[in-house]
């Protein structure tokens, strides 16, 4: 994983609300624009509780966000763009 990535300072957090829709609209809005975006979830975020793994969580946001997943750390998840299969 590119350090460049982890130190990367735009970042979104995901708090008491959990994933909602504008989250999810601003996570895609950014991904768009920067290709690459770092997704924090905080402590008190009701998705911690539903997953049994930090991975499987990082799945479950970047298949809302129609995202890959490029690292997990911790609670913190860098989602990339998609590759489009236009062929």
């Amino acid at each position: 994983m590119n350090q460049k990535m982890w130190l990367k300072t735009s970042c979104i957090n995901v708090g008491k609300k959990g994933l909602t829709s504008e989250v999810i609209e601003e996570i895609k809005r950014r991904i768009k624009q920067e290709k690459v975006v770092k997704v924090k979830i905080l402590s008190n975020c009701p998705l911690r509780g539903e997953f049994k793994d930090r991975k499987e969580l990082a799945n479950f946001i970047a298949t809302k966000t129609e995202a890959k997943v490029l690292g997990v750390r911790g609670y913190t998840v860098i989602l990339a763009k998609r590759k489009s299969r236009s062929r």
